[in-house]
């Protein structure tokens, strides 16, 4: 199982999305609003998911400094 980075792009519980803001060590931070339809579904701005809840759907690009 691959645990998810910051500015990784999760997909969780039944379609839900959200961009990882922070990585502890069983769960990372998510924020929802990342879906189009987040006002909609009248969820919490942020959750916590177990790592062995989620998959990887984008993985961020690394940046450097020049």
């Amino acid at each position: 199982m691959k645990i998810a980075e910051i500015g990784n792009v999760i997909e969780f519980k039944e379609g839900l999305q959200g961009v990882v803001e922070k990585v502890n060590e069983n769960s990372v931070i998510v924020d929802l609003t990342y879906m189009e339809n987040y006002r909609d579904l009248e969820l919490e701005q942020k959750t916590v998911v177990n790592h062995k809840n989620y998959k990887i759907i984008h993985e961020s690009v690394p940046t450097g400094k020049c």
